[in-house]
């Protein structure tokens, strides 16, 4: 009986596993939205792989015949990748998920695309070796912890597109020695820069 226990939790268990992502396209995995023939990138690191050195997200990917947008990065979908140094992320791309690049220590730079409107708490947080980031005129909240303990960072120029900054958005930079807030700006959070 027990071993009959153990080899459905098993079963069960390699199920929910596979049932992680819908498809891997060249190495990145996606979860799909076949009714609106959207993609999202989606975090495979159950399965013990992560990505290195260079990414290049593409606008579209071909399933089965189907061609889907690539809409989102999912939530963690890039976390904990140590050897990621670059990421190319498409005009396509609207939304960036919950630590989606979280932990990112390699990761040197990164260009968010005008197409983005919506950027999730903690999604670069620990990228410490980012130098460089440009936000587009599309995003108008830099939402809490966004880019919490982002070391590496210098200097940032943020859009007019901006109105609010969120709580500990930029707090543990301790790089960073220039930034331009533009008159759009109405609301800073608490420990917005701090160190």
């Amino acid at each position: 009986m027990k071993k009959r226990l153990f080899f459905t939790f098993l079963l069960l268990l390699t199920n929910l596993m596979a049932s992680a992502y819908d498809c891997q396209v060249d190495g990145i995995y996606y979860n799909l939205d076949t009714s609106g023939k959207t993609a999202e990138v989606t975090d495979n690191s159950s399965s013990g792989i992560y990505y290195v050195g260079r990414v290049n997200i593409p606008s579209s990917v071909s399933y089965d015949g189907t061609s889907y947008s690539v809409t989102s990065i999912g939530g963690s979908a890039f976390s904990y990748c140590y050897g990621l140094t670059s990421i190319t992320i498409p005009n396509s791309v609207t939304s960036i998920g919950e630590k989606a690049f979280y932990d990112c220590g390699s990761l040197t730079s990164i260009t968010i695309p005008n197409s983005v409107t919506s950027i999730v708490g903690y999604a670069f947080s620990g990228c410490g070796s980012l130098t460089s980031i440009t936000i587009p005129n599309s995003v108008t909240s830099i939402v809490g912890y966004a880019f919490y303990s982002c070391y590496g960072l210098t200097s940032i120029t943020i859009p007019n597109s901006v109105k609010n900054i969120g709580k500990n958005a930029f707090h543990f930079c301790y790089g960073l020695t220039s930034v331009n807030i533009p008159n759009s700006v109405t609301n800073i959070g608490e420990d917005a820069f701090s160190h």
